[in-house]
């Protein structure tokens, strides 16, 4: 693995220096673009360097939950970056430096993608086996079709490349926005064709069957696709899952605590990951979130857990996912929500356990089968299945140590809806989850605008001031300026 992602370096230094965003090109020789992937050995590596993007995006480090959790109900921003803040109170303007690192990193994450299913029909080395090559494009499907679903969730509508941009002609680059209903078909047709030619493992080596993607993971994120765009087909989800159920894979629940313990990497129920060896190739996410007990360091932490989600956990008496979730502990730093002085006991994000001077060795889950189970519960309420929505449920609350579900949780496909959003609050809380699902769930809005949290600093309430108009991000204004077509 290692090698190959050094040779990717080498190829991503001459195909994509200075390439800022699929709008920025720098034209290749055509010699370059010819030869550039001949052989098996750089096909592989072109399809790491695709791989490797998940671990060089700032979005799928970290941001990924400052625009989740932390945009939401679940997190303030903490630390002392005005940007973050900015997520935080929903005050983001085109200008937010953010916008345009994301929006470029998945452009290009995407382009990656392009190269390698514009490339590897041209390879004639013999070593490349017809199944191999069919698993390459089953992969590539995947990786660009997770980065559209990242855009689809963030911008909505958003330009839709499946090709390489080879002209730097205004009518290439210039491409505008394609209905966010158009990316989702995109999506879904990509990852139902990848399912066919992605097998369920790669083998007995968990460490490669987790950081590959493989029919499982193309089907379960088929079945997120589904339920996420704007006219949820909840039979399709329910369709996917049961393929994602009848892997060879064997994706299975186990004991929540070692799910996040740091000690149980590519673990049974994980479908995807990230992963990270640590030291040049570490995880820099939880050095941002651990605690000075753990860090090392005393500077004040980012993605401070909120008061009403503490409260949410208390109130279900979920002390197993609170536990494995949230750690408390005193600190010298003012915090303005949870005592607003110094020494006071506030909580911090814990389910990565090992900061490690920003070189973590702690994997991040893609998708895991606990969130697929609560998908599950979700489609089948919608499709008037309560009964068996309900058994799902109980699989994750007894997984949990909570009891069943009571005859006034269940009484109707209303209340069970509600149940579920909750369910997945405290199961997915620090996964990225929180704010599509109140999108999804149609309660984005009044959410925001019914939260209740109190700046200790003034005693009064944060007014979020959450619009539908809020929904979505803005495009960065630095592509605005660049892309003419993009602009209302």
């Amino acid at each position: 693995m290692k090698i190959l992602k050094s040779t990717l370096l080498i190829l991503s230094l001459v195909l994509f220096t200075n390439c800022e965003s699929f709008l920025d090109l720098t034209p290749i020789s055509e010699e370059t673009s010819a030869n550039a992937y001949d052989t098996t050995t750089q096909i592989e590596a072109a399809l790491v360097g695709a791989y490797e993007s998940f671990q060089s995006s700032e979005y799928y480090v970290w941001d990924n939950i400052l625009f989740s959790d932390m945009r939401a109900d679940n997190n303030y921003a903490g630390g002392d970056n005005p940007e973050i803040f900015a997520i935080d109170f929903l005050n983001i303007t085109p200008t937010h430096s953010r916008l345009f690192t994301h929006w470029s990193n998945l452009y290009n994450a995407i382009s990656k993608a392009n190269v390698v299913l514009e490339r590897v029909d041209d390879v004639s080395d013999p070593t490349l086996t017809e199944e191999r090559r069919n698993q390459i494009k089953g992969e590539a499907y995947f990786l660009r079709s997770y980065h559209y679903f990242s855009l689809a969730k963030l911008w909505g509508d958003v330009p839709l490349i499946t090709s390489t941009i080879k002209s730097t002609t205004p009518e290439s680059v210039n491409i505008p926005k394609s209905p966010v209903a158009d990316i989702y078909a995109q999506i879904t047709s990509d990852l139902e064709l990848a399912a066919t030619l992605l097998p369920d493992t790669y083998g007995n080596d968990a460490s490669t069957n987790k950081a590959r993607a493989t029919s499982g993971a193309a089907h379960a994120l088929a079945a997120k696709a589904y339920a996420q765009q704007p006219s949820p087909d909840y039979q399709a989800v329910l369709d996917h899952i049961i393929e994602v159920e009848n892997s060879d894979a064997n994706y299975r629940l186990i004991a929540y605590s070692q799910l996040f313990d740091g000690n149980n990497p590519n673990n049974a129920e994980s479908i995807i990951e990230v992963q990270y060896l640590g030291g040049v190739e570490g995880n820099f996410g939880p050095q941002l979130l651990l605690p000075p007990s753990i860090s090392g360091d005393t500077w004040r932490k980012f993605v401070t857990p909120s008061q009403d989600l503490i409260k949410a956990f208390d109130d279900a008496g979920d002390i197993v996912r609170k536990n494995a979730s949230i750690l408390f502990e005193s600190v010298q730093w003012v915090d303005e929500y949870w005592g607003n002085s110094a020494g006071s006991t506030i909580p911090f994000s814990y389910k990565w356990k090992n900061a490690s001077g920003f070189a973590s060795a702690d994997n991040t889950y893609l998708i895991r089968y606990g969130d697929i189970v609560l998908l599950k519960a979700e489609a089948l309420n919608e499709l008037n299945q309560l009964e068996e929505a309900v058994t799902e449920v109980n699989r994750i609350r007894n997984r949990a140590e909570l009891p069943d579900l009571t005859d006034d949780q269940k009484s109707s496909k209303a209340v069970l809806k509600q149940i579920i959003l909750k369910e997945r609050r405290l199961e997915l809380f620090q996964e990225a989850q929180r704010w599509d699902d109140l999108v999804r769930f149609g309660e984005i809005v009044s959410t925001m605008n019914n939260l209740v949290e109190i700046d200790l600093r003034t005693n009064t309430p944060v007014n979020y001031n959450m619009t539908a108009d809020k929904i979505f991000l803005p495009i960065p204004q630095q592509e605005l300026d660049r892309n003419p077509a993009l602009q209302p």
